[in-house]
């Protein structure tokens, strides 16, 4: 029996139960892959609780433009997170800061640079608060992650980010190993980094059999820094518990993923890439949205190869 472990992204979210409910109607629906129909067990990262007080209640996908970005939460001060840290830090959070070019005037949506992808993209603007506030919550989500910053989201709670979500992950993931396999890995937003992370650099991690990244900032310079030792650019790929394909779906309207979307030459295995890149229109402007991603058909097509299911 194949099992799916699924890790969230930035932004606070909906109780883990419900928000791994969201996901497999994502899947399920418009003739997508009913998860429980193909026997197809799961399990969720959920990480939200370190930096948020309390679970999202805002009702819907979860993953819309204002529920995701925090809406219903406080806008997230960067300049106090700056002013906090010592120079190192400072530089690379400044470094991060400038390249999300949340500080910018006079941008009304989010313009994606140019590659020679081939694929087209309908262009519908994002509008700047939302981008705005995404970026923010970005930057800080990242950082605490990266720089396993000290968070205390409720009186008489205070973690670690990097090593609470780290034990996290291992956790849930070994339930995943458990389980009879394919163990597949679907990975959105920040989940992506911190799966990575887990894969790559954390020694008790248990292997998977596929890894799937949405929405990924993972190509960003900043991030893959941080990654280090682990990371490198010609054996960036995370094969010592990764044992089957890594695929990473984006969309380059994506604000997240479109900065960098396609990471094959970032983490090449010995040197060539294995990476698979896979462009995908979500559609609407809020393209980072799960549940879109979740709904498409490249991303399904991928994820049923993975797991070994036969849609007609």
């Amino acid at each position: 029996m194949a099992h799916i472990t699924f890790v969230h992204g930035i932004g606070n979210k909906p109780v883990a139960e419900e928000l791994e409910r969201v996901w497999k109607r994502a899947l399920a629906d418009a003739d997508g892959i009913d998860l429980g129909a193909e026997g197809v067990t799961t399990g969720v990262v959920y990480w939200a609780d370190v930096m948020y007080e309390s679970p999202s209640a805002a009702a819907g996908s979860h993953e819309s433009a204002d529920t995701a970005m925090g809406a219903d939460e406080p806008e997230v001060d960067v300049d106090l997170v700056a002013s906090q840290l010592g120079d190192e830090e400072a530089a690379w959070f400044a470094g991060l800061r400038g390249k999300l070019n949340f500080d910018a005037a006079g941008e009304d949506d989010f313009t994606p640079p140019l590659d020679d992808i081939g694929t087209e993209f309908e262009r519908i603007p994002l509008p700047w608060a939302v981008k705005r506030r995404l970026m923010k919550v970005m930057l800080r989500d990242v950082h605490h992650y990266l720089f396993n910053t000290a968070s205390t989201p409720r009186p008489g709670e205070t973690y670690a980010c990097q090593e609470e979500i780290r034990r996290r992950f291992l956790s849930v993931a070994q339930h995943g190993a458990e389980q009879p396999g394919p163990h597949v890995v679907i990975a959105h937003s920040m989940g992506t980094v911190i799966s990575y992370d887990c894969l790559k650099r954390v020694a008790d991690s248990p292997a998977v059999d596929g890894l799937m990244t949405i929405g990924s900032p993972l190509g960003l310079d900043e991030i893959q820094d941080r990654l280090r030792p682990g990371w490198s650019r010609d054996d960036g790929f995370p094969h010592e518990k990764l044992r089957g394909d890594w695929v990473n779906v984006f969309d380059r309207l994506d604000p997240v993923a479109g900065l960098d979307p396609a990471i094959a030459n970032d983490y090449r295995r010995a040197g060539t890439s294995t990476v698979v890149d896979v462009p995908q229109s979500n559609g609407g402007a809020w393209r980072h949205d799960a549940g879109r991603y979740l709904g498409g058909e490249g991303f399904r097509a991928q994820l049923a190869r993975l797991l070994d299911i036969d849609r007609g």
